[in-house]
């Protein structure tokens, strides 16, 4: 496991061939398989490279789908 900084885990972005990378609750998930997350976007509401914890609640899913990801690491302030 590896530890990102929030400056870090922006170069996770999704675009250009990069991995697409969430941070939740203080845990890095590989999404870059998702079909939801096509080049780096969720829903054209999100972009990976970003903590979402403060989104969740908003979503129509609970924090149970990132199960679904590989863990990556940790996001350290």
């Amino acid at each position: 496991m590896r530890s990102f900084t929030r400056d870090e885990l922006k170069a996770y972005d999704g675009r250009e061939g990069r991995p697409a990378y969430i941070a939740f609750m203080g845990k890095v998930y590989d999404v870059s398989g998702s079909m939801l997350w096509q080049n780096g976007f969720h829903q054209g509401l999100h972009q990976a490279g970003q903590d979402l914890s403060p989104f969740l609640k908003q979503a129509p899913h609970g924090a149970g789908l990132l199960s679904k990801f590989h863990l990556v690491g940790d996001l350290i302030d």
